[in-house]
């Protein structure tokens, strides 16, 4: 690694992109390969088409489950306690660990596999819909496949791992007439309706800051990196040539399996990625924000080419949409990186819901949340379904009387997404409504992997002040053999 140039240091003396981007390459494990940048256009088939048929209402959705260990088989369960699911088959690259273990005795006669692509193929006519709950760069190829055959996808947040990803994702969406749900659960909890009817009735208007915090224990703080990790033996009951899917091929070491992924930039969207879906998604849908016009690294701390920085602020700054002024949301992560807060601030808002940071529990003093500055009051928030409370207490009070009637119920996310398989109702996550958060959250990594500022044009989507982070947005190509999922 002595020969290769430190990727800040480059920015901060003006090294030359061509050599940068060779040193992002190098260090990504991406050197030799090449295309990176080259733009990968999505290719419109001249036919359309057959309109997707809708799961009779009388019936269950019959769903396949890719990604069915740790958060996955969370929504295996999920989607099985609503009682709207047959569970018709079971996939995942690991069928022999413990996490997966847990789930296949649940559904002991569900078919087994350990491809997707042979799942999809062999039972195509057997599945209605698809739950992916993989690491975030492979839910990619999975959906796209899927909705080429029609079926209906739920994927976890983020969307996918790269912009360009997402739009494609969104595009496939539109074609293919399927119905899709990104897995921000509390999308459909008591803060979903809370929003919409503040919004509606002007409660929460001219809004033009916004401040989003997890402060909470991540995989990859006190890591120090210098390089990729060393090749260990893969493990005999994994598949790793699947679990790599679309990804540039990397030596298998458990530091990139079981969640530990989120740390590197090769697979994962770090902590922005994770938790602001769960924190900016109704403020994002709601306020009409759509995609920033320019996104700034404020601070990073320990940033490194490999991994997520030990702590990072991020500005985003949206402009005026019709009658609202321009916004900007200020985003920190970090255990010691807080945000300012007001005076009146109090407890931080914390949901029965919300689950622990990884390798930690959250402490309710500095749970994640958010806090919301709009004309005339302020609010606080939480994560997930967390409802908003206006601060200070006397503000609330005086307020009491005069706020919207709305459902506090939590309607299920899983169940909302399998309803919609059955046209009864619509996914309130759909990816055009999922797709542009994800953008956002992916913009955001750009700026925290170059440390430093993006300007964003919001109508040809290009990165016009830095062609590295503009390349970013396509990202590397994907492995041979694996480059159809990039045609809509």
């Amino acid at each position: 690694m002595s020969s290769l140039i430190n990727p800040f240091e480059a920015i901060r003396t003006g090294i030359p992109r061509r050599a940068f981007l060779k040193t992002v390459l190098a260090t990504s494990a991406l050197a030799g390969m090449p295309g990176f940048a080259a733009e990968k256009k999505a290719k419109t088939e001249k036919a359309a088409p057959a309109p997707v048929e809708k799961v009779p209402a009388s019936e269950r959705v019959n769903l396949a489950c890719i990604g069915i260990g740790n958060r996955g088989g969370e929504d295996v369960m999920s989607m099985a306690k609503t009682g709207h699911a047959n569970m018709v088959a079971l996939c995942d690259v690991d069928m022999g660990a413990s996490h997966t273990q847990k789930v296949l005795k649940q559904f002991p006669d569900a078919p087994k596999f350990q491809d997707f692509r042979e799942m999809l193929e062999k039972m195509d006519k057997q599945i209605d819909a698809v739950c992916i709950g993989v690491p975030d760069f492979s839910h990619f190829p999975i959906a796209m496949m899927a909705m080429k055959m029609g079926k209906h996808v739920y994927v976890e947040k983020p969307m996918a791992h790269t912009f360009q990803e997402v739009e494609l994702m969104m595009a496939a969406a539109k074609k293919y007439s399927v119905a899709t749900q990104m897995g921000n659960q509390g999308h459909s909890g008591e803060n979903y309706f809370q929003f919409k009817a503040f919004v509606e009735a002007g409660i929460i208007k001219n809004v033009t800051k916004i401040s989003a915090f997890m402060n909470g224990k991540r995989r990859w703080h006190g890591m120090d990196v210098s390089g990729l990790p060393a090749e260990e033996p893969i493990p005999t009951t994994l598949n790793w040539d699947e679990w790599l899917a679309t990804a540039q091929f990397h030596k298998f070491n458990k530091k990139y399996v079981n969640g530990d992924w989120r740390c590197w930039y090769d697979f994962g969207n770090g902590a922005l990625g994770d938790w602001g879906a769960h924190i900016l998604d109704t403020a994002h849908q709601f306020l009409d924000l759509g995609l920033p016009e320019e996104v700034s690294a404020v601070h990073l701390d320990g940033p490194n080419a490999f991994i997520f920085p030990q702590a990072s602020t991020l500005s985003f700054k949206f402009p005026a949409r019709a009658s609202m002024p321009p916004v900007e949301v200020t985003w920190y992560d970090g255990m010691k990186n807080f945000p300012p807060l007001p005076n009146d601030f109090g407890e931080a808002v914390v949901d029965k819901d919300i689950p622990p940071p990884a390798n930690g529990k959250i402490d309710t003093k500095v749970a994640p949340g958010k806090v919301i500055y709009g004309e005339g009051l302020t609010f606080k928030g939480g994560s997930h379904s967390s409802a908003l409370k206006i601060i200070p207490d006397s503000k609330a009070k005086e307020m009491a009387s005069k706020l919207p009637e709305y459902s506090k119920k939590n309607s299920d996310h899983h169940k909302n997404f399998l309803l919609a398989c059955k046209g009864k109702e619509q996914c309130r996550s759909s990816f055009d409504i999922a797709g542009p958060l994800s953008q956002v959250l992916v913009l955001g990594v750009i700026a925290q992997r170059l440390n430093t500022k993006l300007t964003f044009d919001r109508a040809t989507k290009q990165i016009t002040n830095n062609k590295i982070a503009n390349d970013l947005l396509i990202g590397p190509p994907p492995r041979q053999g694996w480059e159809q999922y990039y045609k809509v």
